[in-house]
This record gives structure tokens, sequence and C-alpha cells, in this order.
């Protein structure tokens, strides 16, 4: 099995924690790096090949995770040299990589079970699996609707649910068919090409563990939680 990773990004929202270090090497508790977490999890379900898309300092990246023997995966690069979107990368590295594969943030912090989602992926005969999460959005302010300059409902302070992309993804090859290397693809642009089609993409709902790194709020959560997440997020590695 085989797993990109992107890693390119600049982790604006992270800074200063990004000014000297790429967002997946930023550290999770007092030894870990999440991209180290990530390709241990990985290696533990069974995958042997990652290709890492790197862009923003991503020498460090490469200087850091090798080859990847260290986890018992041989490792590759793709470099981004110009913002290419969340699936643009995949486009020039495309003719080596499997039928199959996983695609994934590099700014993950899950249990999720990264074989199944592959596996259901293959399964399903989508083009696309989307690992998706139940969140649960609190409006801090009344919500009113409106009819013709009139309101005519009031909600105070509501919460919404929805399921979110977890940014884990199972891809086949072919599904990149058509779009052009070296051009921006995103993750939104493919989803909404791909709705106009009859072979809609699959979801693999989760409920497990999940944080977005990237994020400043659940940053902080992953460092205060680990200690005592520890033996789930890395059990087997």
């Amino acid at each position: 099995m085989h797993a990109v990773i992107l890693a390119g990004g600049k982790g604006v929202r992270l800074r200063p924690y990004t000014t000297a270090l790429p967002k997946p090497l930023v550290p999770i508790g007092d030894q870990h790096a999440i991209l180290e977490i990530v390709l241990r999890q990985l290696a533990a379900a069974g995958f042997t090949g990652c290709t890492i898309a790197i862009g923003h300092l991503g020498e460090i990246i490469r200087a850091y995770v090798g080859d990847g023997s260290q986890w018992g995966m041989a490792v590759d690069y793709a470099t981004e040299e110009s913002p290419l979107g969340t699936m643009g990368p995949l486009l020039t590295m495309r003719e080596r990589l499997p039928d199959s594969f996983l695609v994934m943030n590099g700014d993950i912090l899950t249990d999720l079970d990264y074989a199944d989602v592959l596996r259901q992926h293959r399964d399903s005969g989508a083009p696309l699996t989307i690992a998706t999460y139940a969140r649960k959005v609190h409006i801090d302010f009344g919500v009113l609707t409106t009819h013709a300059g009139r309101v005519v409902g009031f909600t105070e302070k509501p919460s919404m649910d929805y399921r979110v992309s977890m940014g884990v993804y199972g891809l086949s090859r072919e599904t990149l068919d058509g779009y052009t290397p070296g051009l921006p693809l995103g993750f939104d642009e493919l989803v909404l090409d791909l709705l106009k089609t009859p072979n809609l993409p699959h979801a693999y709902d989760f409920d497990g563990y999940w944080l977005d790194i990237g994020r400043p709020d659940d940053y902080d959560r992953a460092n205060a939680e680990f200690t005592t997440r520890k033996s789930l997020l890395l059990k087997g590695a």
C-alpha cells in the first residue's frame, strides 16, 4: 500500500511556530513531530511506500525523514515549486503512483485506520473516498430568518452539526485523468467535478479521535492531550 502526504503548505495559521519549522514538523508532546507520528502509524498499518509532497521549508522535511528506512518504509519526494492546491501535486507524480492510494494532509492527529480507508475505497469502486468527521459549530449570535424584508424566524445562538472532510482520502489514479500537471487543482474543484458524474465520491464516516493540527486551538489541544492519548495514537507503531 502506498500513501501520499501533502506537506508543502506554509502553515500560516500556526505562526510563529512555522516561521522556522514546516508545519508537519511542529512538535507534539516532548518527543515527536506530527509527521513522525503519521509515518509510524502508516508503517504499522502496512503501508510500505510513501511520497511526501514538499514545498515551504521542504529540505528540512527531507533531512528529517530521509528515505523512511527508520520506519521500515520507502519514502520519496515531489517538490512543489509553486502552490498547486490540495490535489495539484498529485498530477506531477501521477505516473509513479499505483492504481489506488491514500492521500492525506501532513498535519493530522488521529487514530483512523488508514489501511481500512484504502481497502474500502478499492472495494467501493468510487473515484474518491473522503474520510469524514462530525463537527458541531456553535453560532455566537442570534440567527434570523428573513423573507421580503420581514423577520420570519429567530434562533438564539444555535449549534449546527456537519460532517467535514478529515483531510484523508482514498484516490484512484484514473480520477486524475484530464487534469493538467503543473496547474493548480484544489480538493474543492475535484469534488465538484465528480459530483457532476454518475460515479460519486464515497464517504468513510469516522467518529474516533481527530485533530487538525493546522488549527491553533486543535494544536494546543493535541499537546495537552498527547500524553494520555499516546498509547491510542501509536498502538502497534
